[in-house]
């Protein structure tokens, strides 16, 4: 009896070692997107234009988002808290969240000021949320892509598409049958 109570306890063990082990992995690969993914503003856009072309930046990156918007968690809790999303879109882009709900006053791209939601609704016509806009280092609208990403992978197909200009002439979907 003893033999078999030591059999079970052993494997017990090993099987929370296991899962300690898995758990650990996973978390060592991912990261807090608000610490790592996302760049601290001020709300002044032109300034992180600015700030962005002296980085070297290709542009500016805007996740309208909302507090209640489960497509935004599942994205920030399964996509953008993976370290190699966050280390290749941080190469090329500052990144900056902006709730779509929001009173805070921002500075648009052209100069004025207004509340986050009317940047987000009146200037870009977001009504759902996330919606991801790339903007140029003249501040202009280059894509958008409205919606979670299926995966990180997708997401990072995403960056590459427009990292490499491909926006310029066809689509992210065509762009996404090519390449999968």
């Amino acid at each position: 009896m003893v033999n078999r109570l030591d059999f079970e306890i052993s494997r017990w063990v090993a099987a929370i070692a296991v899962a300690l082990v898995l758990v650990a992995g996973a978390s060592a690969a991912t990261r807090d997107p608000g610490q790592y993914f996302f760049d601290t503003t001020f709300g002044d856009l032109p300034e992180e234009l600015s700030t962005a072309k002296a980085e070297g930046k290709q542009g500016i990156l805007i996740m309208f988002e909302m507090d209640e918007c489960p497509f935004c968690h599942r994205m920030k809790n399964t996509v953008l808290n993976q370290s190699e999303v966050q280390e290749y879109f941080k190469e090329h882009f500052l990144i900056f969240p902006l709730d779509v709900e929001g009173d805070v006053e921002v500075t648009d791209f052209n100069g004025s000021s207004m509340s986050e939601k009317d940047l987000a609704l009146k200037s870009y016509r977001v009504r759902a949320t996330p919606v991801f806009a790339f903007f140029d280092l003249d501040g202009k609208l280059i894509t958008k892509y409205i919606g979670a990403t299926r995966d990180p992978a997708e997401f990072m197909l995403l960056g590459q598409y427009v990292v490499d200009g491909h926006y310029k002439e066809m689509s992210f979907q065509k762009y996404k049958r090519e390449h999968q």
